[in-house]
C-alpha cells in the first residue's frame, strides 16, 4: 500500500480530521496527546504563527516516542517553501486552503498525500488533472452540502471533506456524509481557543469521542 493510501484510508476510517494551532508548545503537545488517547490517528497541525515550524517539529519528536501510528499532517501550506521545510520535519500529509500546483507535484512526486482546499468545478477538475485524489472541500460553510451533492456524480474517483463550519451536531455532520464526503474537518468547533486557554483538554476528549461514535452511528 502506497503511503497516500494509508493517509486517506487512516482519515476516511476515523470520519474527521481534527485540525488546530496553538503558539504554546506545551498546549499543542497536550491537546496531541489527548486526541490520541481518545483514538485519533491522523491530526492536522495548522501553520498559521512562527511558532508553527518549531512546534511541528517537537510534535513529530513525540509521536515518534509515545504515540505509534499517529499520522501527523500540516495545513495552512501556501507555497512550495513551506512545502519543502514540512516535509523535511517529517510531515505525513498535507493540505492547502486552495489548490497550489507546485506543491501538488513535490508532494505527489514524494508519494505524500496532498489536499488542496477547492471551491469551484474548476480548481477541483485542475486538482484532479494533477494527480491530486483528496479535495478539501474550503469554505464548507460557504459551500455547504448542497455543492457536495451537486458535484459528486461529476468526480467519482475524488475523496472530498468538508472543512470550516462543520459542526459537532447530529445534524451538520450527517447531512454532509448524506451529501456525499468522506470525512468533516474539525477545528475550533471542537478545539476552540478557549478550550485550549483554559487547557480544558478533558472537554477535547469528550467532544471528540463524541463526534467519533456520532460518526460511527450516522455511518451504521
Amino acid at each position: 500500500m502506497s503511503t497516500i493510501q494509508n493517509s486517506i484510508d487512516v482519515i476516511i476510517k476515523q470520519g474527521m480530521l481534527p485540525l488546530y494551532f496553538n503558539a504554546d508548545e506545551n498546549k499543542s503537545i497536550a491537546v496531541l496527546k489527548t486526541l490520541y488517547n481518545v483514538g485519533i490517528r491522523a491530526v492536522e497541525y495548522t501553520s498559521r504563527g512562527p511558532e508553527a515550524l518549531s512546534n511541528f517539529k517537537k510534535l513529530i519528536e513525540i509521536r515518534n516516542t509515545e504515540m505509534p501510528g499517529m499520522l501527523l499532517g500540516i495545513g495552512t501550506i501556501k507555497n512550495l517553501e513551506q512545502a519543502e521545510t514540512y516535509f523535511s520535519a517529517g510531515a505525513n500529509f498535507f493540505i492547502s486552503p486552495g489548490f497550489v500546483p507546485e506543491v501538488a507535484s513535490f508532494l505527489i512526486g514524494k508519494e505524500v498525500l496532498y489536499a488542496p482546499g477547492c471551491m469551484t468545478p474548476t480548481e477541483i477538475i485542475a486538482a484532479e488533472n494533477a494527480g491530486v485524489q483528496f479535495i478539501k472541500l474550503f469554505p464548507g460553510n460557504i459551500l455547504g452540502p448542497d455543492f457536495m451533492s451537486g458535484i459528486k456524480d461529476v468526480f467519482p474517483n475524488l475523496i472530498f471533506m468538508p472543512t470550516g463550519g462543520v459542526d459537532t451536531t447530529r445534524q451538520s455532520i450527517e447531512t454532509w456524509f448524506n451529501a456525499g464526503v468522506s470525512a468533516v474537518g474539525m477545528g475550533s468547533k471542537l478545539i476552540s481557543k478557549k478550550v485550549m486557554e483554559y487547557e480544558a483538554y478533558d472537554t477535547i476528549e469528550k467532544e471528540t469521542k463524541r463526534v467519533l461514535d456520532l460518526i460511527g452511528t450516522i455511518r451504521g
